[in-house]
């Protein structure tokens, strides 16, 4: 799979005017393409009823709904969809799969006219904007929803061991995992077999350290901070025994499930998605959110070129195609769920927070409890702007992937690592050096 997205857009740069025209289907039929949601299935179809029928009251076409399931999807889908010419119209898409999206030059650019046509640029959060495009006069990205991730906390277990003062390191979270394992209980809910969730952790604990991953043509992948973030993050489940070792074949849904059953003490790497499974649950009333640690591990305080990332830049972009002759009909679809009444309905259901300026600042103002996410927001930042990034991504959590049946057997060696970060290495690199090559 590595390698996959570069090689797309190249084969897109070689087609040239070879791309097909995606109008042959229903022009009364709008394409949008989605993550499934695992989570809120229930209500992601309630959502989708109801925004198709307003959809079809005010324009008089009908939505067909596409969904992708892994990261794996979500860019199969991107590069189909390049090289074919055809496909969804508008692709709601993470924030750091829109450099690759970017890189196809598949997608409308946003002029002014086009912002006009959603509704205006500056009814969006200026720092949900961030990894809209390489530039602020080259964007491909509407910011949709917004995610930072935080920590939910269960005030009561901390209460129980005698912490006090919430961890701001990730060596402090690790012993305060430790006071609070046992008895039935773990220090930590962690999904190690989610195919989003472990390579944030990697990319925030580099990041304090001072690596970024990519640095303009260069994968940092096998520096020592890497290697002792992924250290760090396998040994809880290993070494610590703070972690379920279920949790080893666990996705987010069932690491959320464990804390909300009073099961665990920290859910690191969570977001406002998680309010409505935790509300009527045994934590009811018994949790709280809190910042990640920005302080790398093995330090007490951030290095002098450390990065105070609190979060990743995450949340959803929607795109809209430039094939086809929809774009009219695709830009209305993104003025409507960009409305302050739409994105407050999608916070209502989902828990996500909204881009629209009016929806999040009346959010904010009736969630008090939602500091600590609004202040992750700020302290967010955006992965590399690299068409590459999203197989240095997939190279990440491979990393992961491959360490399972170790982490099952109850250690990952220090040599089985370096020679997995080494692969991941050369694949981010070769990946990066034929961008660079492409022009891209």
């Amino acid at each position: 799979m590595v390698g996959a997205a570069v090689v797309a857009v190249a084969a897109l740069s070689l087609q040239g005017c070879a791309i097909v025209d995606g109008s042959g289907d229903d022009p009364d039929t709008l394409r949008v393409m989605m993550g499934a949601d695992t989570t809120y299935p229930k209500e992601r179809a309630q959502w989708q009823r109801e925004t198709a029928a307003e959809f079809e009251r005010t324009t008089g076409a009908d939505i067909q709904w596409e969904t992708y399931s892994t990261p794996q999807e979500e860019l199969t889908a991107i590069q189909t969809s390049v090289i074919s010419g055809q496909g969804p119209d508008v692709y709601a898409i993470g924030t750091t799969f829109t450099p690759t999206a970017y890189a196809t030059g598949a997608f409308v650019e946003m002029g002014a006219e086009q912002w006009d046509a959603v509704g205006g640029k500056d009814q969006f959060a200026p720092a949900s904007l961030g990894i809209s495009g390489p530039s602020t006069s080259k964007q491909i990205g509407i910011p949709f929803a917004s995610r930072p991730f935080v920590m939910a906390v269960n005030t009561e277990l901390l209460a129980r061991a005698g912490i006090t003062d919430l961890p701001t390191t990730w060596d402090q979270l690790t012993e305060d995992a430790r006071k609070t394992t046992g008895d039935g209980t773990y220090g930590m809910a962690i999904a190690y077999a989610d195919g989003f969730d472990p390579w944030k952790f990697v990319w925030g604990m580099a990041q304090n350290a001072g690596n970024t991953i990519v640095d303009g043509g260069k994968a940092e992948i096998d520096a020592p901070a890497v290697e002792q973030a992924y250290r760090t993050y396998f040994d809880w489940v290993t070494k610590d025994g703070v972690v379920d070792p279920a949790a080893i074949g666990w996705n987010n849904p069932q690491a959320l499930a464990q804390f909300a059953d009073g099961k665990a003490a920290f859910f690191p790497m969570t977001t406002t998605t998680s309010l409505n499974s935790l509300k009527g649950s045994a934590v009811d009333g018994k949790y709280e959110y809190a910042l990640l640690p920005t302080v790398p591990p093995g330090a007490t305080e951030r290095p002098a070129d450390g990065i105070e990332a609190a979060s990743i830049l995450s949340g959803d972009n929607l795109v809209v195609a430039d094939y086809g002759s929809k774009q009219d009909l695709s830009f209305e679809f993104v003025k409507q769920v960009s409305s302050p009444e739409a994105q407050e309905r999608y916070f209502e259901l989902f828990g996500q927070l909204p881009t629209n300026t009016v929806a999040a600042d009346r959010i904010a103002e009736q969630n008090p409890d939602l500091a600590p996410i609004v202040r992750a927001g700020e302290l967010s930042k955006p992965t590399a702007f690299t068409g590459a990034w999203s197989d240095v991504q997939l190279s990440l959590v491979d990393v992961v992937v491959q360490s399972i049946p170790s982490l099952k057997s109850g250690e990952v060696s220090d040599d089985q690592l370096r020679k997995r970060l080494a692969a991941a290495q050369r694949d981010a690199q070769a990946t990066l050096d034929r961008q660079k090559n492409g022009g891209l």
